[in-house]
């Protein structure tokens, strides 16, 4: 999504944020505290810290990091330091006390380990997309990344990616092996699963038609879907006749409805559709 402008657009992002953060914050609450699963990130410390000091629950542990590492954006990061990751930060926080007081557990939901790692990934690797996917964050580590990339050369993803690792080691320490492994696992796959959400969410088609109804089609992507188009002169190299080749970026349900649309008006069209994981420019996401 792009930066937000209007009214409506500003309530959206804010929406689509708060979504995001309740997904991950359902995925910490329910499948990761009672099992275990500190996957590195704040919620992993949390987690950590639940388990050494009985009195404290993850949500009131992901205040006190949460407050330290906003604390130290502030110091470090100034006026780059925006309030959207400020926001993130404490509504994460409050959407897991939330949970946890909605849905108390004190064990696992299920028996499943396996299928209760599959949920403690998901969620929160949707909720991370969600957010991700119109420009804000959820705050903890982001923050120590952002104040990294600022005032050092280290590689942030590689940075984050240790951090992670060693959080996720010390559960074998605190848990035994069988939790660290499943971590371990749960982590890897939280590291493809994020971008296969994104692009799984940006997914547009690229299209391509050839038809003796070009005229009739043009209008209809134009004046139906509300979509530009590209027109080319070209030759059949068989049949030497002049072809005008139309190319346009749609949606996954407008290109179905043009392609519903070209079916009844010339079923001998030719139609090529290409997916895109993000398209750039006026009508998809800002440069």
């Amino acid at each position: 999504m792009s930066t937000p402008h209007t009214t409506k657009e500003r309530i959206l992002w804010f929406l689509i944020l708060n979504l995001g953060l309740i997904f991950t914050a359902a995925g910490i609450s329910i499948f990761k505290t009672p099992n275990h699963f500190a996957m590195g990130g704040t919620s992993g410390v949390a987690i950590l810290l639940a388990a050494l000091f009985p009195g404290l629950n993850v949500g009131g542990a992901m205040f006190i990091i949460n407050f330290v590492l906003v604390a130290l954006g502030l110091i470090f990061l100034g006026r780059s330091f925006t309030g959207a990751t400020i926001y993130a930060s404490a509504a994460l926080s409050a959407y897991v006390a939330l949970f946890e007081q909605l849905i108390p557990l004190s064990a696992p939901l299920t028996g499943d380990t396996l299928l209760e790692l599959v949920w403690a990934v998901i969620l929160p690797a949707v909720g991370s997309a969600l957010v991700f996917n119109i420009g804000a964050s959820t705050g903890g580590t982001d923050i120590i990344a952002m104040i990294l990339a600022k005032h050092s050369s280290l590689e942030i993803g590689k940075a984050l990616l240790v951090s992670d690792f060693l959080i996720t080691a010390a559960t074998f320490w605190l848990f035994g092996a069988r939790t660290g492994l499943y971590c371990v696992l749960g982590l890897l796959l939280k590291t493809f699963l994020v971008d296969i959400v994104i692009d799984g969410i940006n997914s547009r088609k690229y299209v391509t038609v050839i038809s003796r109804e070009s005229d009739q089609i043009k209008t209809f992507i134009l004046e139906t879907l509300h979509r530009g188009a590209t027109v080319t002169q070209a030759e059949g190299a068989f049949t030497h006749q002049e072809e005008q080749v139309i190319t346009t970026a749609l949606t996954r349900r407008q290109a179905v409805l043009l392609r519903n649309f070209i079916r009844k008006i010339d079923p001998h069209a030719f139609i090529t559709m290409v997916n895109s994981s993000e398209i750039i420019g006026k009508g998809f996401r800002e440069i």
